[in-house]
């Protein structure tokens, strides 16, 4: 995602789920595929630390076996900066099984780059 009005839909009218490391919000989009956005506030830190935070999230979402069809927003909540990577792992892959994101094992998986 990268209008602020798609974030601004997802924000309005999608369904939350968090606990003390992220929050995600989803809203079902209608598309063929899913589009992630990622939310990582001035509250979690200077902009090195910022960037590390999206920069974890955006590869454990990268992996993530998640549903199409979705617009997803990933928030980053201050607690974060003490996460490592297998804790905010163990976070993104609760939450989507929580949300009903995750894809199941017999689902078809479209690896098409465009």
């Amino acid at each position: 995602m990268t209008k602020r009005a798609q974030y601004l839909t997802v924000y309005r009218l999608g369904q939350a789920w968090g606990d003390s490391v992220i929050q995600i919000r989803a809203l079902p989009n209608g598309l063929g595929m899913s589009r992630c956005g990622f939310s990582v506030t001035r509250s979690v830190g200077k902009a090195v630390i910022r960037n590390r935070v999206r920069r974890l999230l955006k590869e454990i979402v990268r992996l993530a076996p998640a549903k199409a069809g979705w617009d997803v927003v990933f928030v980053a909540r201050p607690s974060v900066v003490t996460a490592d990577y297998h804790e905010l792992k163990q976070s993104v892959d609760t939450l989507l099984a929580r949300a009903h994101l995750l894809r199941d094992k017999d689902e078809m998986v479209d690896t098409r780059v465009d």
